[in-house]
């Protein structure tokens, strides 16, 4: 499918999504918001894709933050529509029973940190920079990054980000964190397309089942512990399990079906 914000390529059975922006630091708008949930909507669907990149046109940004000329002039009411909507799509990325990563080249601010924080891993290039500033224009994240920033490298740290509008180096995200990997901005889609390969070659179904207990862990009201025996459960009641163990006994390399 053709989009106007977005370039969409599949590869080895990847789809890797560019925000195509590069003019704007690939700053997120409602066209790209929608665009995006588009995109993942059909990744999610299309069961010859085995995982996602995500990434930012160019090498200077992976997402420098969100398209500010849209939020002026709103009332209170308008603004709760637009962080809903942020938050809506972002928890399907999120969500996604299929591994989503971000390639993340340069600029991660505002909104471009929240995107990235939204997808399953972060790896980034030696240049890209992680930050929060939305404080610096009076408002603060809109998209959950007052959420998962905690998730990911503790209250402490993500409230001093959060308060002090700093960015952060990749080597930095690293330690605390919040990327997963730092590599060469040449070799960036390379080192993502080999962590989705990895995933890829275990038991589809169980990598679902993974997003879903992890996801359970921070959802008010849902127990994780009682999630992951439900899970567990219905894990071994598959044919991939059946042909796991079998291949573990036998000393073979599994071959999975995802039933």
């Amino acid at each position: 499918m053709a989009y106007q914000t977005l370039l969409t390529e599949i590869t080895e059975g990847i789809l890797i999504i560019t925000i195509n922006r590069e003019e704007k630091l690939n700053s997120l708008n409602k066209y790209v918001v929608s665009e995006l949930e588009q995109a993942i909507d059909e990744f999610v669907a299309d069961a010859s894709i085995v995982g996602c990149i995500i990434t930012g046109k160019g090498n200077k940004a992976f997402v420098a933050g969100a398209d500010i000329s849209e939020f002026q002039g709103m009332d209170v009411s308008a603004g709760k529509v637009l962080a809903k909507r942020g938050h809506d799509v972002f928890n399907k990325i999120e969500n996604s029973p299929k591994p989503i990563i971000a390639a993340v080249n340069g600029f991660a601010l505002g909104g471009g940190c929240e995107l990235a924080m939204a997808c399953h891993l972060r790896i980034a290039s030696e240049n890209a920079k992680f930050g929060q500033p939305e404080v610096k224009l009076g408002i603060i994240p809109g998209y959950g990054g007052t959420q998962r920033l905690v998730q990911l490298i503790g209250k402490g740290k993500a409230l001093e980000l959060l308060m002090t509008a700093d960015t952060i180096d990749a080597h930095e995200a690293q330690k605390l964190g919040l990327a997963n990997q730092v590599v060469q901005t040449v070799e960036l889609i390379d080192a993502c397309k080999t962590m989705i390969k990895k995933i890829a070659s275990w038991a589809p179904i169980a990598i679902a089942k993974v997003v879903e207990c992890v996801q359970a862990h921070f959802t008010d009201g849902i127990d994780g512990f009682n999630t992951e025996i439900e899970k567990f459960g219905e894990c071994v009641a598959t044919e991939d399990f059946k042909e796991g163990a079998s291949a573990f006994i036998e000393k073979r390399k599994a071959k999975f079906a995802g039933k």
